[in-house]
């Protein structure tokens, strides 16, 4: 009763409202109206071995392997994102918030939301180390955090296993990829990420056999293909290691 009376009165002084639609939110409510809630859009994706969004990120991997003349076997890259939205669509607001807004606390719950649903999956219950794509350091000290590192970090305790934000760097500054193309994101961020040897070293003496890689948001994929791009050639196999990949948002249609 004590805990309820006060956050009526934080509510009277500073009202708490829907990350979605702005509505003042209800004492039992956090950071998402019911209605809102109710209407989101989820893609159920965690329980699809094959879906919309992995197919389009494994083309990417294909593609860029049919450039090699012994490309290997890969496995398919499960995919997931908690729900859909395009840029007229309100739950827009739920990653924005996180990555321009300082809405930290409301990322969490949402990545929470989402490693729930993972933990539950039978495609990611062998997942055994997460990992977030990295920002650069100079967006890093602008922003003061890495919003995929912050859904990771819950999506990693939801699923009970270990999260690695080192394992990844991001080696240059990319441009904004808001307006490119598939094609124009691709060559803005290939190369761009490397692998810590140290920390390579310590996934591999583990035996990691199933990674998660995270981040806010699917458009194209293109970053998260270049973050696969450079484990596998770091030396994290296909014969010895699955890749897959999550989101918040997806950004498509139902």
């Amino acid at each position: 009763m004590l805990k309820d009376a006060a956050s009526a009165t934080g509510d009277l002084f500073l009202p708490r409202t829907c990350v979605v639609c702005g509505r003042r939110l209800g004492r039992r409510e956090q950071f998402i109206c019911l209605p809102c809630d109710a209407d989101m859009p989820l893609t159920f994706f965690w329980g699809l071995p094959r879906n919309r969004m992995g197919d389009a990120f494994n083309d990417l991997v294909e593609r860029r392997l049919a450039r090699r003349t012994d490309p290997p076997v890969e496995p398919y890259a499960f995919a997931a994102a908690l729900f859909y939205y395009n840029s007229q669509a309100p739950y827009r607001q739920i990653p924005q918030a996180l990555k321009y807004r300082g809405a930290v606390a409301a990322g969490r719950y949402f990545a929470r939301r989402l490693g729930r649903r993972l933990a539950g999956s039978d495609l990611y219950r062998d997942v055994d180390l997460v990992v977030p794509v990295p920002l650069h350091w100079t967006r890093h000290r602008q922003r003061g955090y890495n919003q995929a590192a912050v859904i990771a970090r819950e999506v990693a305790a939801e699923m009970g296993v270990p999260m690695d934000a080192r394992l990844l760097r991001r080696r240059r500054r990319t441009r904004t990829q808001t307006r490119m193309t598939v094609e124009q994101k691709t060559a803005n961020v290939g190369g761009a990420f490397a692998v810590r040897p140290p920390h390579l070293a310590r996934a591999q003496a583990a035996g990691v056999r199933h990674l998660l890689l995270v981040d806010d948001v699917f458009t194209t994929g293109a970053t998260l293909e270049a973050c696969h791009a450079a484990l596998r050639a770091a030396g994290l196999g296909p014969d010895r290691c699955r890749i897959s990949i999550a989101t918040l948002g997806y950004v498509g249609r139902l």
